[in-house]
């Protein structure tokens, strides 16, 4: 009875400690949370578990590279995780993308889903996209001096990209093309944000 009493106080007693260290697996992206710049390849091995798995990522123009993707199984948790190199010894940052489904995660309020004036709204004033339909296109180029220009506490920058499944109009196409983000044609076009980027400062 006193072994069984002793066991059941180590198990009340370890739980909170346990819940602390646990990693989040939704809720707002900061600079040190779900991952940090200091984080390895190894160091989320070992704090996310089966929740972390190497995989090859899409870079520009079709590129590939070496990451970590956070929750692959979950659409609506799946983070990817880029480093400085190819052996994983320093995350340079982190990028959520449209999985099909809505993301548990945001940055400054924004997720994948948002619209033109979700953003707008977190940004505090209009902003500039990049034309559609090409391998850069739909980015936010310019916030115009609103509250998303600023870097997140710890210096991380962030970008967001919109997207939609039907093709853009060929006034909203294309490399070098600007559009206000309460322009009429973007407006009525309604892309939605399908990439948001979270890139640590270098060290």
């Amino acid at each position: 009875m006193i072994r069984a009493s002793a066991a059941t106080f180590l198990v009340l007693f370890a739980s909170p400690a346990l819940a602390q260290t646990a990693p989040p697996q939704e809720g707002p992206i900061t600079c040190a949370s779900p991952v940090a710049p200091d984080d390895t390849e190894r160091s989320l091995k070992q704090r996310f578990g089966k929740d972390a798995v190497v995989q090859g990522l899409p870079g520009a123009e079709g590129e590939q590279y070496k990451g970590i993707v956070l929750f692959p199984k979950a659409r609506d948790r799946r983070i990817e995780v880029a480093f400085t190199d190819d052996k994983g010894k320093r995350a340079s940052g982190l990028t959520l993308r449209d999985a099909g489904k809505p993301s548990l995660w945001n940055v400054n309020g924004v997720t994948i889903g948002s619209s033109l004036a979700d953003v707008q709204k977190a940004n505090g004033k209009p902003f500039l996209v990049s034309g559609f339909e090409w391998d850069y296109g739909g980015f936010v180029t310019d916030w115009k001096g609103g509250a998303l220009s600023r870097p997140l506490d710890g210096g991380c920058i962030v970008t967001i990209r919109f997207g939609k499944k039907a093709s853009a109009p060929k006034s909203l196409s294309g490399d070098g093309v600007k559009a206000a983000s309460d322009s009429a044609a973007l407006v009525k076009f309604a892309p939605v944000v399908t990439e948001i980027g979270v890139n640590f400062p270098d060290k």
